[in-house]
């Protein structure tokens, strides 16, 4: 499915998504294996979200996409660019740091716990990056994260605080730092999970936003009616394996293997 261009009426993020190419991953930590030989290509702007009980290496998975988790073999590429190494001479060889980042600039990845700068404002928190990594001046950076700030529901916040945030706002901030240096594939890891639950829906209701977009999106949640209305595939794992894998309504109305079916009559 390709992604279609981007249409930004606040003029704040323009781009397309990128395809993800998981192939042949493995991943053990003190000789316990969380990923299995795990394959899985991500459509450029296909929404997918990853489901399963805890320990089932979700978010193991979806930070080896942006390079957080280093693997023990296979691959990963994000629109046919590895983001940890360079391949020379048939081999893999990893890069230095500073190549990493700038690679890893077309992923965002929005963390469980925020992890926002407490001395830093909202709008501070946002521009850090483009700033830092000299794509626009300090004043350009303010003025799009103002207008992120006003597309996340939060405009007129931009000059508080985190501790002056409740928690669906930081994450909201968190979401809007993270596609203010326009990312190719987004990456939510748990994004609700810190939440009370009256906060919940503010920010799943961002991410359905950004779903429309034309970027890619990997979601690792335990909100399944939301992963069956935003995703167009949805992937179970169990044990660091991919068990089954296809639309909402096949594997959470109709799942084939009886690992499925059990975690799903569990969760719904």
């Amino acid at each position: 499915m390709s992604a279609p261009a981007l249409q930004r009426t606040s003029g704040a993020v323009t781009g397309t998504g990128a395809e993800v190419v998981i192939e042949a991953v493995s991943k053990s930590y003190s000789g316990t294996q969380v990923l299995k030989d795990v394959s899985l290509t991500v459509a450029a702007g296909e929404v997918v979200t990853l489901i399963g009980p805890s320990g089932s290496g979700k978010s193991t998975l979806l930070r080896t996409v942006n390079h957080l988790e280093t693997v023990d073999s296979g691959s990963v590429t994000v629109g046919g660019e590895y983001i940890g190494y360079a391949l020379r001479g048939g081999a893999l060889h990893e890069l230095p740091e500073r190549e990493v980042l700038r690679r890893r600039t077309k992923v965002g990845l929005v963390f469980q716990h925020f992890n926002l700068f407490p001395h830093l404002t909202a709008v501070e928190n946002i521009a850090i990056a483009p700033v830092s990594l000299k794509r626009l001046s300090k004043a350009e950076a303010e003025e799009r994260a103002r207008a992120l700030l006003a597309r996340v529901g939060l405009e007129g916040h931009g000059d508080k605080f985190p501790r002056q945030l409740s928690g669906g706002q930081q994450q909201r901030v968190a979401i809007a730092r993270a596609l203010a240096l326009e990312p190719e594939v987004l990456l939510f890891d748990e994004p609700t999970s810190a939440l009370d639950p009256e906060l919940v829906g503010e920010v799943l209701e961002v991410i359905r936003e950004v779903a429309g977009d034309g970027t890619t999106l990997i979601i690792v949640t335990h909100e399944i009616g939301f992963a069956r209305e935003v995703s167009d595939r949805i992937v179970f794992l169990d044990a660091g394996e991919i068990v089954e894998q296809g639309t909402p309504e096949q594997i959470l109305s109709h799942p084939t293997q009886q690992r499925t079916r059990d975690f799903v009559s569990r969760v719904l």
